[in-house]
């Protein structure tokens, strides 16, 4: 169950560029426990194996002098032995956008590991998350979700529910969190977003064709429980964000997207390093912000411990913008080269 996997502002537009992992490995070959480093193959699904060879050029695009397009930005951060190369993803995507481009591709191929933000596809993460999200997602005394819910909010919840032909009734017995993940992952997909189109699904497809391990900043038990543990008021707070960003901007996400795959940066900054857009300062903090402190050090702590080239995969949302794990650690001394 990937549903937390789309991008930002609300989950509406921030799972698709912000919620999927990673960490440090320990000197001498030793991974330390916060660390998954797995086979290149793991996580891939045996029944949608993605496409991964660049789309050929159309017969118009062979013909005519078409000047550069913008590409997904890269950064680099590299010391005497170690070089770290981020790429931000979305997790979530129409099968019509091209973003691969032969940088990407040299880069990925050049790396002696791939860290990804969670392992939430393996048949084990699969379990855990479906053993986990009735837990810690939907409301076991007796409480509904519009007990929460002012008069205006409720109303507000159900109008988008409406929209996305999702029966209010499916809500009530969902913990805010868990109703903003089903609400936003279904508009998505009415909008012609497929998971199985994600960056990721298409780098670790790459990454088994020529061994590269992979290594995940988080567990997916990790990414339920930054939603689980906001207090309820934020979560109150995100749902009724995310139902009105449904409603009243459903091209948001498409205007990301292309932004992205344009690599405009300022553009994507400005759209994702707002708070109110994801409902609350404290949403903000805990998906964006205190994670964001957490890869920088593990960024740190890489570079001391390991040589080699690592290829840093992770939601756009956190490599865009003033809280971003690259302006961290710029803050923090190092040169990085990019946007």
């Amino acid at each position: 169950m990937a549903l937390i996997d789309v991008f930002r502002p609300s989950l509406f537009g921030l799972a698709a560029l912000a919620l999927v992992g990673c960490q440090p490995a320990a000197p001498d070959g030793e991974t330390p426990p916060a660390v998954a480093d797995s086979g290149a193959g793991e996580g891939v699904s045996d029944t949608e194996t993605p496409d991964v060879s660049p789309p050929p050029p159309t017969e118009d695009q062979a013909d005519i002098d078409l000047p550069p397009l913008g590409a997904p930005a890269i950064w680099t951060l590299a010391d005497e032995d170690t070089t770290i190369h981020f790429f931000g993803t979305v997790h979530i995507l129409k099968p019509d956008v091209e973003w691969r481009t032969a940088e990407l591709d040299a880069t990925l191929a050049a790396a002696d590991a791939l860290y990804l933000e969670a392992d939430v596809t393996s048949p084990e993460a699969q379990a855990t998350m479906a053993r986990l999200v009735p837990q810690l997602g939907v409301f076991t005394d007796g409480s509904k979700l519009t007990d929460f819910l002012t008069e205006d909010e409720a109303r507000e919840v159900r109008e988008t529910a409406e929209i996305i032909g999702l029966p209010m009734a499916a809500l009530e017995p969902m913990k805010p969190w868990l109703a903003t993940v089903q609400m936003s992952y279904l508009s998505l997909q009415q909008q012609g977003y497929e998971e199985g189109k994600g960056v990721e699904m298409v780098l670790k497809a790459l990454a088994a064709e020529d061994d590269i391990p992979l290594r995940f900043l988080e567990t997916g038990e990790q990414q339920l429980n930054f939603f689980a543990d906001l207090d309820i008021e934020d979560q109150v707070d995100f749902l009724v964000a995310s139902a009105i960003q449904i409603e009243e901007e459903p091209g948001m996400l498409d205007q990301l997207v292309a932004e992205w795959a344009e690599g405009d940066i300022d553009d994507l900054a400005h759209m994702l390093s707002e708070p109110d857009a994801m409902g609350s300062e404290a949403v903000y903090d805990v998906l964006i912000v205190e994670r964001n402190r957490a890869w920088a050090e593990a960024v740190t702590d890489l570079l001391e411990a390991e040589a080699g080239t690592f290829l840093f995969a992770v939601g756009a949302a956190h490599l865009a913008g003033e809280d971003s794990v690259v302006e961290m650690l710029r803050a923090d001394g190092f040169e990085i080269s990019g946007p």
